[in-house]
């Protein structure tokens, strides 16, 4: 593939990433991703034969970017507690976009599942690359047994935080729940700080010392 025909198949795929996310997948047309690119209907099946081919790379790009982030934090934040800060930071940080469009791989994964399961399971390595990343750092932290429990509760309540500030289109609640759920991440690392139960499991899950 020469320079010219990667940079503009890569372009393609940002033009549709952006579409897809404040569109939504099935709003956005092939047609409405050439127009926006300014590329032409025709050339751009030259680069992809489908809408689904186009998704696909746009997947296997949005990847590629946040596989390089979290590996990059794996070697420049020395602490796992201080990693997983930054995961939920990055998610407050375009609290714009998350109130407006929800979060990109919630949303459509959301929308694909209803009735396009297959592209939904192509979409899903997303989910499973945040979900493996902080089942790493928590068994880092010394949670082996709960680790990937821990990694699917922060994914599950970062996914409700967003979709509350998006139906709401309230970017404080966002900030606010995103702010709390960073300080029992805290808590792990010194868990009589914040006046919390002192068990860091039961704290980040909610669970007050002595229930059942």
């Amino acid at each position: 593939m020469s320079d010219k025909v990667a940079q503009a198949r890569r372009h393609v795929v940002d033009i549709a990433n952006r579409l897809f996310y404040e569109r939504g997948y099935n709003e956005t047309s092939f047609r409405d991703i050439a127009f926006a690119s300014g590329i032409p209907s025709g050339n751009v099946y030259y680069y992809f034969r489908t809408k689904d081919d186009i998704l696909r790379a746009v997947v296997e790009s949005r990847f590629a970017e946040t596989e390089n982030l979290l590996r990059a934090w794996d070697k420049t934040v020395p602490a796992p507690t201080s990693r997983i800060r930054a995961f939920v930071k990055m998610f407050r940080d375009k609290g714009q976009d998350m109130m407006r469009y929800g979060c990109p791989m919630g949303s459509l994964s959301s929308e694909l599942g209803k009735n396009q399961p297959r592209l939904m399971e192509d979409a899903r390595i997303l989910f499973d690359l945040f979900r493996d990343w902080l089942t790493e750092q928590f068994a880092a932290m010394g949670f082996e047994p709960d680790a990937r429990q821990l990694a699917l509760h922060v994914l599950g309540r970062i996914q409700g935080i967003v979709m509350l500030s998006h139906v709401y289109s309230d970017e404080k609640l966002l900030v606010k729940e995103l702010d709390d759920l960073e300080a029992r991440i805290v808590s792990f690392a010194n868990p009589t700080s914040l006046g919390l139960g002192g068990d860091p499991l039961k704290d980040l899950l909610g669970k007050p010392n002595g229930s059942r």
